[in-house]
């Protein structure tokens, strides 16, 4: 567990404001509809999505015709990076150091964070790519945070993104796919996000008052495996990606809420003090299902996931875009994460100056 000094946001060593964020999404929105008939599913497809999904759009990095790639993650998290870099008003060679958390990098050399930062003219600087599902972008905020609180930078872009549509596959049979396998092409979108981390405060900024990652993963099965190939195994019969809905569906709903209470705990804050929540985003139903369950009751459902998809490691910055833009001095907000690929908790909590 970190150092108080490292939660409380006080001035001194640990304190850390996110100044700006940006986002970026590939395309047009992708309608349930229009999802639906590309896969050639049957008429019942829709009303599958909208009651055991509860996700009525997402943006892709492909082209939905050809199933070419249309986009790469490079190409959303220069747009994001260069968006937060933009409204913090803080040129490239200002920036003291670079983080990326994602689950689904272009390459696995160079490493996309470093592509991402010489597209931002960036250089000279330590980068640090971590690979994670859900929690990455909070991983990555972690890294970021303990970085900054040795004094010797003063402030990071943190960068976090998925573009997981690459791993469709237009030429299978969509209707002979199991749920668990389907449920990808339904439940993901693809997105990235950039904050600006600094050690020092400005009007409407969001200090950080507590963050933690904790792997709870001990003697657990995976909740969600993402596969690579090689050449010689791609011919393999796995599929790329395998999910188990059902123990993501019992765990994560329970999990969110020892993170609260983490949360709480730490900042000393009463529940009817926190004015924003930033629940997980696995899909529309289940984020319905949290809200309900962590029973906040001043605070305002802060969510993204219904209209542009999971969007993995780019969803946290998702939800602190509409935040900074909801926000009045002094509110209090918490974000909730979990990664069930091998069971991650995270949290934070924020409070605007």
């Amino acid at each position: 567990m970190a150092a108080l000094s490292e939660n409380t946001g006080a001035p001194g060593a640990g304190a850390v404001h996110i100044r700006s964020v940006g986002t970026a999404l590939p395309g047009p929105a992708v309608d349930n509809a229009t999802l639906g008939q590309r896969l050639r599913m049957p008429g019942q497809w829709e009303e599958w999505v909208d009651t055991f999904i509860g996700t009525r759009t997402r943006h892709l990095a492909i082209d939905l015709d050809s199933g070419k790639p249309a986009a790469t993650l490079a190409d959303l998290c220069e747009t994001a990076g260069r968006r937060a870099l933009d409204r913090a008003g803080l040129a490239p060679e200002q920036v003291d150091l670079v983080v990326m958390g994602t689950a689904s990098p272009d390459d696995l050399m160079p490493a996309t964070v470093n592509v991402v930062a010489d597209r931002l003219r960036i250089n000279g600087v330590p980068s640090y790519q971590l690979q994670s599902g859900c929690t990455g972008a909070f991983q990555a905020m972690h890294v970021a945070q303990q970085l900054l609180s040795t004094g010797a930078y003063r402030n990071a872009l943190v960068l976090g993104g998925d573009v997981t549509a690459r791993f469709y596959d237009f030429d299978v049979d969509f209707a002979t796919l199991p749920p668990e396998h389907l449920v990808h092409y339904v439940l993901f979108g693809d997105g990235a996000g950039a904050m600006v981390l600094d050690t020092q405060p400005v009007p409407g900024s969001l200090a950080v008052r507590r963050l933690f990652t904790q792997l709870t993963g001990l003697d657990r099965a995976p909740g969600q495996i993402v596969h690579w190939f090689g050449p010689s195994d791609r011919d393999s019969t796995r599929p790329p990606a395998e999910e188990d809905y059902k123990a993501i569906e019992e765990s994560v709903p329970v999990m969110a809420a020892e993170i609260l209470d983490d949360l709480l705990d730490e900042t000393g804050w009463d529940r009817d003090e926190v004015d924003f929540l930033l629940p997980p985003q696995l899909s529309g139903r289940m984020t319905t299902k949290i809200v309900d369950l962590l029973a906040l009751p001043s605070a305002t459902e802060v969510s993204c996931v219904r209209d542009v998809g999971n969007n993995g490691n780019a969803t946290p910055f998702f939800q602190l875009e509409q935040l900074l833009a909801q926000a009045t001095p002094g509110s209090r907000a918490v974000g909730v994460s979990v990664e069930s690929s091998k069971w991650i908790k995270a949290g934070f909590a924020v409070e605007t100056v």
